[in-house]
């Protein structure tokens, strides 16, 4: 299996994958609204939806109950389930590709977005809502040491990322956590878990963040889903045009074996 189910590191494998770059891109473009989200973040146990806008379908948009701490794998369509898992967006040239080709093979998808990417492209939130995909909070800045700082630090970086990502979606919150990298700790596990957001690891890692070919890519998702349901591809952080065309591959030949796409279990 790639992950040690239930370590705060979400297993060996769970590789520190964000930080190529654009962890320091993503962290240079953080600092100028990271004040900004201080001082507008009212995000507590308490905080109703941003503006008062819930589209009332979508299953994260109710008043959010604390979920499990342990870090999720697991597939809602049961042992057969596959999760596609899509980290470090939304991004106005990939987000829009990988949305049509999981439209084309009929797929929802779990989109993990940065903070401040969110901020930036708020009809992409939505368009990702609007289809329904589910959100997942990955941060203010994608700081892939964050394990190593201090809690108020940690809190500060997956709370500003939930109001960031609940007001740009307009209201619908995120319903898990993804530590960049896997830099999960205890603190940001229970943390996330009390505002309803389930920490999501991930089995298999489609290394696309490193741009390896898209041969590769399908390769390795091909060889490593029998380690688990749980899929992380990549629509941001750089050209991502391998994942789209890896997805087009991939997707179909999931389908061709008997695997149905679900969520991450909550």
């Amino acid at each position: 299996m790639h992950e040690q189910h239930g370590n705060d590191k979400g297993g060996a494998d769970m590789a520190r994958h964000g930080g190529r770059g654009w962890h320091g891109r993503v962290l240079a473009a953080a600092v100028g609204v990271t004040a900004v989200a201080a001082a507008t973040s009212v995000w507590t146990a308490q905080a109703g939806p941003i503006d008062g806008q819930r589209p009332a379908a979508h299953p994260a948009s109710a008043a959010h109950k604390a979920v499990a701490i342990s870090i999720v794998h697991a597939s809602d369509k049961g042992p057969r389930g596959v999760n596609i898992t899509i980290d470090d967006g939304p991004d106005p040239t990939w987000t829009p590709q990988v949305l049509q080709v999981l439209k084309e093979n009929g797929v929802k998808a779990t989109f993990c977005m940065v903070g401040t990417q969110a901020e930036a492209h708020p009809d992409l939130v939505k368009a990702v809502v609007a289809a329904g995909h589910r959100l997942c909070d990955h941060t203010v800045s994608h700081d892939t040491t964050m394990d190593k700082k201090a809690e108020s630090y940690q809190s500060k970086e997956i709370l500003d990322a939930a109001s960031m990502i609940t007001k740009a979606s307009g209201g619908v919150r995120p319903m898990y956590y993804r530590a960049p990298g896997g830099a999960f700790t205890p603190y940001s596990r229970q943390l996330a878990a009390k505002q309803g957001m389930r920490p999501l690891g991930w089995n298999v890692d489609s290394k696309d963040f490193e741009r390896p070919g898209t041969e590769t890519i399908v390769a390795t998702v091909r060889s490593e889903v029998p380690n688990g349901p749980t899929i992380l591809f990549h629509d941001a952080g750089g050209d991502r045009s391998q994942t789209v065309a890896a997805l087009r591959e991939c997707l179909p030949w999931l389908k061709q074996q008997g695997y149905s796409f679900g969520f991450p279990v909550r």
